[in-house]
């Protein structure tokens, strides 16, 4: 068997899943995306691999060379129909409501008159947020209408495709923290709290992981949120509103170097199981 690996920069979760996967004896390459050249026409250059694990931190690289394997007849964990859908926040949340999955409520506009109108009907404060966007960037809490003003501007100012698109979702009041749990082909594996003094909690933004027991409302959410985007290796985060628990975010390619041992769940060693499961070799 023979294992693809897309990837850019190896970040202490790619080691992790390199190991195990030596630890199965498995025999894998890595495929750089910031080198990588495809000849659309000859997808025989990469049939040569039963599977390929997608590890890239670039959406954009990983859905279109996801796409390509795909439509090559390659298996890849995940799929391109999951990054499209996890990688663009309208998706996941349009997923997650037509599954009847609980979220926090949502509206769109696309100009800075119209997302003003939502934002004043959904009442102060909201959370501004890119539809692709990770690790809490460009995530803005707007608290009044001078902030809306002001943060609308910019954007309309910055110019591109993606700050022309205005998502806008309720300010949740969590308990100083959200919950990520690890969701892997269907089984929920584990979850953590992620607490912080900053309404942001990513651990990429300085929150701290603790474990989080898996009570049937979290496994619950995680297994049907993970569904409602077709499945796979994914985190889902999950927040702790006065009125129940909301799906928030699901994220395609999953971080886990602060959960392992905060969980005692060899995550890497599920998620490679997983993978030759997938496999069928």
């Amino acid at each position: 068997m023979r294992v693809g690996v897309l990837c850019s920069r190896i970040r202490v979760e790619e080691k992790l899943l390199f190991e195990a996967m030596t630890a199965r004896g498995l025999a894998y390459d890595k495929l750089d995306d910031r080198t990588l050249v495809f000849d659309l026409h000859h997808p025989e250059v990469y049939q040569q691999y039963d599977v390929i694990f997608e590890r890239s931190i670039n959406h954009s690289r990983a859905l279109y060379a996801l796409q390509m394997f795909n439509d090559w007849g390659i298996t890849t964990i995940n799929t391109a129909h999951v990054a499209r859908i996890c990688g663009d926040k309208f998706l996941t949340t349009q997923a997650l409501i037509t599954h009847k999955v609980p979220v926090p409520r949502n509206m769109m506009a696309f100009t800075p008159e119209s997302a003003l109108e939502a934002i004043e009907t959904l009442g102060y404060p909201v959370v501004l947020k890119p539809c692709v966007g990770s690790w809490g960037r460009l995530v803005a809490k707007i608290n009044d209408r001078q902030a809306a003003e002001a943060i609308l501007e910019h954007k309309q100012i910055l110019g591109s495709y993606h700050h022309s698109i205005y998502y806008i979702q309720e300010y949740i009041q969590k308990p100083g923290r959200d919950i990520r749990s690890f969701v892997v082909g269907g089984e929920t594996i584990a979850a953590i709290y992620r607490t912080s003094e900053h309404w942001i909690t990513n651990t990429a933004q300085g929150g701290k992981a603790t474990n989080c027991p898996i009570s049937a409302d979290v496994d619950r959410l995680s297994r049907a949120a993970a569904e409602a985007v077709g499945g796979g290796l994914l985190a889902i985060d999950l927040l702790e509103s006065p009125d129940g628990m909301l799906v928030n975010e699901v994220n395609y390619t999953m971080e886990f170097r602060n959960s392992i041992d905060t969980t005692g769940v060899d995550i890497p060693g599920r998620m490679i199981d997983y993978l030759l499961k997938e496999a069928k070799v």
